[in-house]
């Protein structure tokens, strides 16, 4: 017989699902089981190395796509609704 350290079923505690004890004790402290580094109440969201600002970072000739466009360095100013032309 194998014992899990797991709950059979994610609990809810302050919000947060949890799925064993640990989670629970981190849930009732206020902070994300997900994301223990951003502390409680996500006071250290902005250092915590788990959470991405951007699911994608463009690189190269293609980092003026980032959703903050700097004119001075790529020479070309991009709004939402632009098009991009990509024949070759």
């Amino acid at each position: 017989m194998a014992i899990s350290g797991d709950y059979a079923q994610p609990v809810q505690v302050n919000g947060f699902t949890c799925r064993n004890c640990t989670d629970v004790d981190y849930a009732k402290k206020h902070i994300d089981p997900a994301h223990p580094k951003s502390g409680p109440y996500d006071v250290n969201a902005a250092t915590d190395p788990s959470r991405k600002t951007q699911a994608v970072v463009f690189g190269g000739g293609l980092e003026g796509l980032n959703g903050r466009s700097d004119p001075a360095r790529t020479g070309a100013s991009y709004a939402a609704g632009d098009t991009v032309s990509l024949n070759v």
